[in-house]
């Protein structure tokens, strides 16, 4: 039997081919739907209060929004009810789009010949917040493709939140939360009638209801929206007329940011993507205020020494939260730089860095609190470079100095000295560790300088280490807000043995200690124990002051972020001014506790000079903290810096007795720090070997050697040469021509005598003449 075929009328076929065709049409969204996770609103508006919950400011999303997104659940029922009355009445009952709305719109329109009204859904209105397009059929159409994918992938509850969390609420407002802050100060779940009614009425044009430029207009609006509201049974008429006479208070317009701003776009910057549009932070405003004035006023005494810009950070040492974080003079002073940061800026730290390597270096015993340190010239080769030869600040060396005071007075080249000890690799590690994670160069790059500011470090970085010094090693991560953990990069270690760093706290609290630089009573001594540390950058770039007391740590970087050198200011006379006035007012009410003394170490009367158990010969004593393993080394060893002569009519006579190493110190000293009774030759030193080029001996007395006594002499002077007496020289200092030999030279001055050898070697006699300009070479 032979096959049958059918053949459809064409018109049938046209009608099932369009079928299909819208079928699939209407299918294909649910290929590619919108889901409620693809529209989450991280890139929010958040408002930031103080710990007390004073208000800091509202800071927009980055594009410049405001813009809060909440839960359904988290907003007024009256609001909900009064937005789907005003904007789409049967949204829970049509799909994404409504075909009635659309018929009666179509039929308006045919009607009036114009179109009266519209039958965008609310899915329809999100799709356009979506991706906007312009009014034209593509638009359309690309409109009502997006509403398809939205309910393909979407709740009714989920499309209604994301749209009411989207909604143009006037100026660059977005979303009913945001809208009720800034209007009402209330959140969109604390609404009340009149107010949801007014805020539902805004969407329909944003611009022309404004509530602050259009209230009239508005209130037009909002009855429209109460008689909507009556119209679908969510209230009576009653309801509705009281609600419109209800009186709305508004808030002032907010300029957005009214205190701290540094500190609140650097948050800002920290939140993490799902953040709360409202944070309560640690920030104290009173406080805050209180800084800001104190910066703005000291800096006003020194814009005649070019100074221009500061920062300041407070942090409370019991929990590590932030108090007050001032970044510039004047965020808004655009002309000064005024939006750079300065707690967050790399600067030189100068000499802040100080007490961390002193503190390393007891802990690994490299020095012992009772160490002496030579404050002498000194000179490091550099390979590829010139001899490196650190000064202080005074430009003057103190000769032997005790740890000590060689902390307190903020001494460069007793540091550089630790630091060459300790090894500068070390001494990085250990600061990486602490929190400076911006130090990333190899050791080599930084060098011994490193101790002395070589590096860049910020005030927030360095007000954590500082921290961490308060609390006796024990690390605190700063504390920015009181309920939002922020990402830390590198937080800071826990560091063992607190008994050390509480001795260099100790130190640092020692007004005593650091008054030769000084003096008990300057800026840095406050009515109740503090510790305190200045830096000062070369060049006059960067000054600080960095210090704490039991409660709290007060850091202060003055300078300019242009880097313009200051005109001969330093940390005590920068920082310094700024950290007095904040410490005092912090404890204006209540004092500190002391600072804990150092857990196992003992004290013992040591000689201020030499650090070693009292002589007779001894001028001055002090106590100083000793571990108790290195007791019996104070009992046994004797004080090598006094040198016994004998008796005297007066009793025991003493000479000072220093190492070879402050020789050329002592040649700079404007008077004696010896007994009279003692005698040193400083120059030349025991060993040295000079050239005499044949130029010299050609001419006598063209090459001459000084030699030279560690001070004047109120007597003559007797100078042998291998035990003959240098004819017509009995000072100080008398010069010798050069001759070639082997040389034992002697002073004598009564009994007293002191004797070196050196040697004088002919040019000539060398395999080849060493290079032009080091004619007399000291063997050192």
């Amino acid at each position: 039997m032979g096959s049958v075929w059918f053949r459809l009328p064409r018109s049938v076929s046209l009608i099932l081919m369009l079928m299909g065709l819208g079928l699939t049409v209407r299918l294909l969204p649910y290929l590619a739907p919108i889901h409620a996770q693809d529209l989450l609103q991280d890139q929010q508006a958040v408002t930031l209060r103080d710990r007390h919950g004073l208000l800091l400011g509202t800071l927009l999303s980055r594009d410049q929004e405001h813009t809060m997104a909440v839960a359904l659940d988290q907003i007024s029922p009256l609001l909900i009810q009064a937005v789907l009355a005003a904007e789409d009445g049967r949204f829970y009952d049509h799909g994404a789009l409504d075909l009635r709305a659309i018929a009666r719109a179509v039929l308006e329109a045919v009607a009036a010949r114009q179109v009266v009204s519209g039958a965008s859904t609310i899915t329809m209105q999100l799709a356009r917040m979506l991706h906007p397009s312009p009014r034209t059929w593509v638009g359309k159409l690309q409109e009502i493709w997006d509403s398809w994918r939205l309910t393909a992938g979407m709740s009714k509850d989920d499309i209604l939140m994301a749209y009411l969390n989207r909604l143009p609420m006037g100026g660059n407002i977005y979303g009913v939360e945001a809208a009720a802050r800034i209007y009402f100060g209330t959140s969109a779940r604390e609404l009340n009638l009149a107010q949801a009614s007014l805020l539902a009425a805004l969407p329909n044009d944003p611009n022309h209801l404004n509530p602050y430029d259009h209230w009239s207009a508005l209130k037009r609006r909002q009855r429209y929206v109460l008689a909507q509201m009556v119209q679908d049974g969510y209230l009576t008429s009653a309801q509705a007329d009281r609600a419109a006479m209800t009186a709305v208070a508004l808030q002032p317009r907010q300029q957005g940011i009214l205190a701290a701003p540094h500190f609140l776009f650097w948050l800002a910057r920290q939140l993490p993507p799902q953040h709360p549009s409202q944070i309560r932070t640690t920030l104290d405003l009173p406080l805050q205020t209180f800084v800001e004035t104190q910066v703005q006023q000291v800096l006003q005494s020194l814009t005649v020494h070019n100074v221009h810009q500061a920062a300041v950070l407070v942090v409370d040492n019991h929990s590590g939260e932030v108090l007050a974080y001032v970044g510039s003079p004047d965020y808004f002073a655009d002309t000064q730089l005024g939006r750079n940061d300065g707690v967050q800026a790399l600067r030189q730290p100068g000499s802040t860095l100080k007490p961390f390597v002193y503190e390393l270096a007891l802990e690994r015993r490299v020095i012992r609190p009772n160490t002496v340190l030579a404050d002498v010239p000194t000179y490091y080769a550099i390979p590829g470079a010139q001899l490196y030869s650190p000064s202080d600040y005074s430009e003057t060396f103190q000769g032997p100095v005790r740890v000590r005071v060689a902390l307190a007075n903020s001494l460069n080249i007793p540091a550089v000295r630790v630091l060459e000890r300790l090894g500068v690799p070390v001494f990085l590690e250990r600061l990486r560790h602490l929190g400076f994670e911006h130090l990333t160069h190899s050791p080599d790059y930084y060098g011994l300088g490193l101790v002395l500011g070589s590096g860049e470090v910020s005030l927030w970085e360095l007000t954590r280490a500082y921290v961490t010094l308060a609390n006796q090693g024990q690390a605190l991560p700063l504390v920015a807000t009181r309920a939002v953990a922020l990402p830390s990069a590198s937080p800071p270690q826990p560091m063992p043995q607190a008994a050390t760093w509480a001795l260099i706290t100790h130190m640092l609290s020692d007004p005593h200690a650091r008054a030769k630089a000084f003096g008990v009573t300057s800026l840095l001594s406050l009515p109740f124990p503090a510790a305190v540390k200045t830096g000062t950058s070369s060049d006059y770039r960067d000054t600080w002051t960095v210090g704490f007391t039991t409660d709290y740590t007060v850091a202060v970087w003055v300078g300019n972020f242009n880097g313009d050198r200051m005109l001969q200011v330093s940390g005590i006379t920068g920082a310094a001014p700024l950290w007095h006035r904040i410490m005092l007012h912090l404890h204006e009410h209540q004092e500190p506790e002391a600072f804990a003394l150092p857990d196992g170490l003992v004290q013992r009367p040591v000689c201020a000079l030499s650090g070693r158990r009292p002589t007779p010969a001894c001028a001055a004593v002090v106590q100083e903290y000793f571990y108790p393993e290195d007791l019996s080394t104070y009992e046994q060893q004797p004080d090598t810096f006094y040198q016994g002569t004998g008796a005297s009519t007066e009793g025991n006579a003493y000479q000072l007795n220093l190492p070879d190493e402050y020789n050329e110190w002592l040649t700079r000293q404007p008077y004696s720090i010896s007994s009279e009774a003692g005698l040193k030759i400083i120059a030349p030193q025991n060993g040295d070997t000079f050239l005499l080029y044949p130029t010299a001996s050609a001419n006598p007395g063209s090459q001459r050697l000084e030699f030279k006594l560690a001070a004047e002499s109120q007597t003559a002077v007797e100078w042998q040469l291998n035990g003959q007496p240098l004819a017509g020289q009995a000072g100080s200092s008398v010069f010798w021509p050069l001759r070639p030999g082997t040389w034992r030279l002697t002073a004598k001055r009564g009994k007293d005598q002191d004797q070196v050898q050196f040697q004088v070697i002919s040019a000539t006699d060398l395999p080849r003449s060493p290079r032009r300009g080091f004619a007399i070479t000291p063997n050192r």
